[in-house]
């Protein structure tokens, strides 16, 4: 499985971004899926995670109510709204994707990983 993300960029405080992430190859081996984001000097954090089905999702507190994940299967494609956005939000962001049905929360739960999206909020 191969994933690709996109959609970072250079926001205002308060501003938002969307970013996608295109999967290819075996998605069928391709059950919850995540996004984490790493901050210079910091460890990669978790920072949203969805079911196959999008029922569940999971988010980390410091997003919740900014943030929104959501997925398309018949794209292969996992999205992530991000409204209100703060200088603290800055950090790379990767996709992942996992063969749990569960939505692992903890990078080990993930096997397979984007290249990362930079995202930066600065005036």
């Amino acid at each position: 499985v191969q994933l690709q993300a996109s959609g970072g960029g250079l926001v205002e405080p308060g501003g938002s971004l969307r970013l996608s992430c295109a999967a290819s190859g075996r998605t069928d081996n391709v059950y919850a899926m995540g996004w984490f984001r790493q901050a210079p000097g910091k460890e990669r954090a978790f920072v949203a995670g969805i079911s196959r089905s999008g029922g569940t999702t999971y988010y980390a507190n410091s997003v919740k109510g900014r943030f929104t994940i959501t997925r398309d299967n018949d794209k292969n494609t996992l999205y992530m709204q991000m409204n209100d956005l703060k200088p603290e939000d800055t950090a790379v962001y990767y996709c992942a994707a996992s063969g749990s049905y569960a939505v692992p929360r903890t990078k080990p739960g993930y096997d397979y990983w984007g290249q990362g999206t930079q995202v930066t909020v600065s005036s």
